[in-house]
């Protein structure tokens, strides 16, 4: 089969497109397809939220060559927080412990995709948007991927196929790939406030009854919520006024910050667990979240997604300089086995957390509080909780 193109990655947001710029420097003839224009992703809501990015994810992101322009609109964790509401447990960790500039960093998922955007089109990669994937058959020398673009049928052939379309992933939906899914019976309820006190740059977790309570600093006196509820409870916390939604919200969270003000709008989602059957086909691999969503506890989504691209991009540039099929079963079934610790790591991780801490049962929440204790007057145990939360618990993938 002649190959119009290497590889085509079918969604070009912040998981496809860092994987195109992963691969920029290889021979790898590389094409992007994005089903929204650039003027409508720059308009979406979607684009105002707050994304936690680990340390080891900003490493990566410096890698691709973005960070230099994410950082200056970047907020530095330097602290995190976590505590038990009504009881007496905490957690504290320092990036001056940890002996890094910063624990993570928060900026809004527009700064990223601009970032990623304009370094893909200085690199001159081929994107085709809007676009729209309508077809896939793989071959034994290939695959052949059929777009709508406009009015136009465009036919391409390629050596792999890689969906990073997100949650409603058109390329999984063609596969007839399925999913598990786990409904938490839980909203988020996503919003800004600002605070009285600055915040010190620390990041605070902190568990209440009906869920856990992220307050993430976006400024030296803003922070972005992240409040989970029961679904009954946050359709009830929504529908009230501004006003008594901010002293619910000061009730839950406290006085850290001295008073909170409400400074943008409410919105509710519902949480899931999802996770793809697998992660692979014929000549094809799904990364970020056409793979996996998770509960937003400890923010780990967005990390987990991009290290599937590192390590992705890393195995890809390896494979090329010998010549290799890139679309190889085997090739690509040992991708999947590599992610496999870290994904079932961070899953198994978020879930028991969410399980844990969403439970008032009496001696279950006596016996968290001793282990959140116990976990911060002991230096080794805290450190790994640190560097897992730095997303440095492996090996930092690297691809250029």
């Amino acid at each position: 089969m002649t190959r119009d193109i290497d590889l085509l990655i079918v969604g070009g947001g912040l998981a496809g497109g860092s994987l195109a710029l992963a691969l920029r420097k290889t021979p790898l003839r590389v094409a992007v397809v994005e089903s929204i224009t650039t003027a409508q992703r720059q308009a979406a809501p979607a684009g105002d939220r707050a994304l936690a990015l680990a340390w080891g994810s900003a490493q990566i992101l410096d890698q691709l060559g973005v960070w230099s322009q994410v950082l200056p609109a970047a907020t530095p964790i330097e602290h995190i927080h976590v505590s038990d509401r009504g009881h007496f447990g905490k957690v504290r960790m320092s990036a001056r412990r940890e002996q890094v500039p910063a624990l993570g960093y928060v900026a809004t998922a527009r700064v990223l995709e601009d970032a990623v955007a304009e370094a893909l089109e200085q690199a001159g990669v081929i994107q085709y948007r809007p676009a729209h994937l309508q077809g896939l058959a793989a071959g034994a020398g290939g695959i052949h991927v059929t777009l709508r673009q406009g009015e136009e049928s465009i036919q391409l052939s390629a050596g792999l196929v890689v969906g990073a379309d997100g949650g409603n992933s058109t390329v999984r939906r063609l596969l007839e790939i399925g999913q598990d899914q786990r409904d938490y019976g839980q909203t988020a309820i996503v919003t800004e406030v600002d605070s009285e006190r600055h915040n010190r740059y620390v990041a605070y977790e902190r568990f209440t009854p009906s869920g856990p309570l992220a307050m993430l600093p976006v400024g030296k006196h803003r922070s972005s919520v992240v409040w989970t509820l029961r679904h009954a409870d946050a359709v009830a916390v929504l529908g009230r006024s501004d006003a008594d939604f901010r002293d619910l919200l000061q009730d839950a969270f406290g006085h850290w910050l001295g008073r909170l003000t409400l400074a943008n709008r409410r919105q509710g989602f519902p949480l899931k667990l999802i996770r793809a059957h697998r992660m692979t086909a014929d000549r094809v691999v799904l990364v970020g979240n056409a793979v996996h969503q998770l509960h937003p506890i400890a923010g780990q989504g967005f990390n987990l997604g991009l290290r599937d691209v590192a390590l992705l991009a890393e195995m890809l540039a390896a494979r090329v300089q010998f010549g290799d099929d890139i679309g190889d079963r085997r090739f690509l079934e040992n991708y999947a086995a590599a992610r496999q610790r870290d994904l079932d790591r961070v899953i198994g991780f978020t879930d028991s957390m969410v399980r844990l801490f969403s439970n008032e049962f009496w001696p279950l929440a006596k016996a968290r509080n001793l282990g959140l204790f116990l976990l911060d007057t002991c230096p080794p145990a805290k450190r790994m909780l640190a560097r897992y939360a730095m997303g440095v618990g492996d090996r930092l993938p690297r691809f250029v």
